[in-house]
């Protein structure tokens, strides 16, 4: 990892965000999503299962995986697994449960004005699933929506070796999701959003994915909602001299191990700590299985940043607007207010990031790149629809009668300000 001072902070900023957004604009990449985007659009299930057999090696009869397939598969997770994954669940609704909103009005001299809440009709979650499983992430995209009241849940999971894999079985079968399709990559995404002979259309996709699934993402929102592009994982962990070395080595290998692509940072006021996680960093990795992907991403994109106080620590952070921040401090509640940009906020020593990517209860869909500055992780408002309402008497019309006509001719807008004339019988 790099060593990285006061003065060389903007320029490891710079390179962030080149990190952030090289592979989304590649030309190859583009064209290849686009043509399959294309194709879906144009043959429907009959492009689905050839991009199918090309990418995931599989030749599909059928895209749906069927109830009985699920249940199958869902007996060969271990016990233990299950209780975990209940356990996470009700915390991960308790939690969501919390982020409800409600329909509101009031009314104030003849008008009365407010605000409907709906849910999303019909929602596609994708869940990776080729080189590792996720059944977190079924829990993470799937009860926010069911709690905001979602009716049609259609899920996306790839399944290269032909058999959807026990854990994410048993996170669809807890959950009752009931229309899920063995698909994956940016044909999936393509089927979700516009729809094949098997699969219908949704009003809004959510979900990670590879970058196909990421720029495929952003290619069809407008024609439907996305969550959001979520990009490599990241961790930015600000500490003083009361931190425990092992404990921030073993947080930062829990984001590098992710991918190449992944970005670590530790920020300290306290030089003799960069020297100590260095030594922490070289010991933890030695006995990593992902030490390899580690490595890389320590090298390319790791950093320790040795600052004067912790309100350089503070702003440093603000300006990289991490995904995940720990705050490993003798008070961390005391920097807490200074932080004004990242995904979650992780308070103390003994609440390591993964923790909010399992059984905390918050989502850990979160804002990546830098986008913290002003997006939010995934919730239940995710997947509701506001609607504003205005209703008049005439009373209430008499009293804004005057100042819409008068905005109205303003903006030279006259047929705007003749629907108040002709109601007052001048037209």
């Amino acid at each position: 990892m790099r060593i990285i001072r006061d003065n060389g902070v903007q320029s490891f900023i710079d390179l962030l965000k080149k990190r952030a957004s090289a592979s989304i604009v590649e030309d190859d990449i583009q064209r290849t999503v686009r043509k399959i985007i294309s194709d879906v659009k144009r043959q429907g299930d009959r492009a689905v299962k050839r991009y199918t057999e090309e990418f995931d090696s599989i030749k599909l009869k059928g895209l749906a995986v069927s109830q009985k397939e699920i249940d199958t598969s869902a007996k060969e997770a271990e016990k233990e697994f299950l209780k975990a994954l209940r356990y996470a669940a009700q915390r991960i609704k308790k939690f969501h449960e919390r982020q409800k909103e409600k329909s509101w009005g009031f009314s104030e001299n003849g008008i009365t004005v407010g605000q409907i809440i709906r849910p999303i009709n019909r929602v596609g979650v994708y869940v990776p699933g080729g080189k590792a499983s996720y059944p977190s992430t079924v829990l993470m995209n799937v009860i926010p929506a069911q709690v905001a009241g979602v009716k049609e849940i259609a899920m996306c999971v790839p399944t290269p070796q032909g058999k959807i894999n026990p854990h994410v079985a048993a996170a669809i079968k807890l959950l009752n999701v009931k229309e899920v399709y063995r698909i994956g990559g940016a044909q999936a995404v393509a089927a979700l959003a516009y729809g094949t002979e098997t699969i219908r259309k949704v009003d809004k996709i959510a979900g990670p994915g590879n970058i196909f699934v990421a720029v495929a993402k952003r290619m069809v929102f407008g024609d439907v909602g996305i969550d959001m592009v979520a990009g490599p994982s990241e961790i930015l962990i600000i500490a003083d001299k009361t931190a425990d070395p092992s404990f921030i080595a073993s947080d930062l290998l829990s984001q590098a191990e992710h991918d190449e692509m992944a970005s670590s940072i530790l920020i300290t006021d306290f030089e003799d700590l960069a020297e100590k996680v260095h030594i922490e960093l070289a010991r933890q990795l030695k006995n990593l299985k992902r030490k390899d992907i580690a490595k890389k991403s320590l090298r390319r994109y790791g950093a320790i940043i040795i600052t004067g106080n912790l309100q350089n620590a503070a702003d440093f952070a603000n300006r990289i607007a991490p995904e995940h921040l720990e705050i490993m401090t003798q008070n961390p509640s005391r920097l807490l207010p200074e932080i004004k940009n990242a995904g979650a906020i992780f308070l103390g020593p003994w609440t390591p990031e993964p923790l909010g990517d399992y059984a905390a209860g918050p989502n850990h869909t979160l804002p990546t790149g830098g986008t913290a500055r002003f997006s939010s992780p995934l919730g239940v408002y995710d997947f509701i629809k506001r609607t504003s309402l205005i209703n008049a008497t005439k009373i209430g019309f008499d009293r804004l009668a005057g100042t819409v006509k008068t905005l109205a001719d303003v903006e030279g807008l006259e047929a705007h300000g003749n629907t108040v004339r002709v109601r007052r019988g001048k037209l």
